[in-house]
């Protein structure tokens, strides 16, 4: 398999994405833990068992020297690109994305990692003070144990729509088992960071109608998803996501 810069369709912190015929080859660059490549991959195995409409895993490899995954490639726009061409329909999009997240909660895969347990980690790893990783994870041990499939990213840029207007979900490197309103504040966090408040609570709103779910229920999540958030220690972020960590009942 020889990759060259005119495939290039997306390049990532330690990763570069391309097309190879009808093939997308993420490869991982040096550094990057192996154990993360692997699991990912077993993520989207297991994930296309649920029968959710994924691209299909087709190898683990190594070009070059570094790690790789094959995937089918998915023909199409991103949501996130629909939405910059076409912002007068927002609404309709962002719709369209809390149904698919909704197919995905409805979905339980038992082999995948527990969403708590993962919460538990990044917490431990924040640089907060040791009071408020306290009570962080006091919060997160009072909340319900689920077991939904949880995407862990899910936002416009994660899915991708074909031209016959079918929506595949991608990018499952975050996929945990548990609690749907963790998921939907993970969201809706991703929504506030890209700076569209505006689609943030248009999203929250249908969200929280369309699964019968309170928005208090999601909000209690709102300080646990950003506190895991900033250990990624992104430039610009960790103002806006301190002030909702700091937040005991998120408003």
């Amino acid at each position: 398999m020889k990759l060259n810069e005119e495939n290039i369709v997306a390049v990532r912190p330690n990763k570069t994405v391309y097309r190879d015929g009808d093939k997308c080859v993420k490869v991982f660059h040096e550094g990057f833990s192996k154990a993360d490549i692997l699991n990912e991959a077993l993520n989207l195995a297991r994930i296309e068992e649920t029968g959710l409409p994924v691209p299909k895993l087709r190898a683990v490899t190594m070009i070059d020297g570094e790690w790789a995954i094959v995937t089918d490639y998915i023909e199409g726009e991103t949501l996130s690109q629909m939405l910059k061409k076409h912002p007068e329909n927002k609404a309709r999009y962002v719709e369209r994305m809390v149904d698919l997240q909704l197919e995905i909660l409805s979905k339980t895969c038992p082999m995948l990692n527990r969403l708590k347990e993962k919460m538990n980690r990044k917490i431990s790893s924040t640089k907060l003070d040791a009071t408020t990783r306290y009570d962080l994870h006091m919060r997160l041990e009072s909340m319900p144990n689920h077991n939904h499939v949880c995407h862990g990213d899910l936002c416009p840029s994660n899915i991708i729509i074909t031209p016959e207007d079918k929506a595949y979900i991608i990018d499952w490197a975050h996929v945990t088992q548990g609690n749907a309103g963790a998921d939907a504040a993970r969201s809706y966090l991703l929504f506030n960071l890209q700076g569209d408040r505006e689609a943030a609570e248009m999203y929250l709103s249908l969200f929280c109608r369309k699964s019968d779910t309170a928005r208090q229920y999601v909000q209690k999540w709102m300080p646990i998803v950003a506190a895991s958030q900033s250990v990624k220690n992104i430039e610009g972020e960790q103002g806006l996501l301190m002030s909702w960590v700091g937040v005991v009942d998120y408003q």
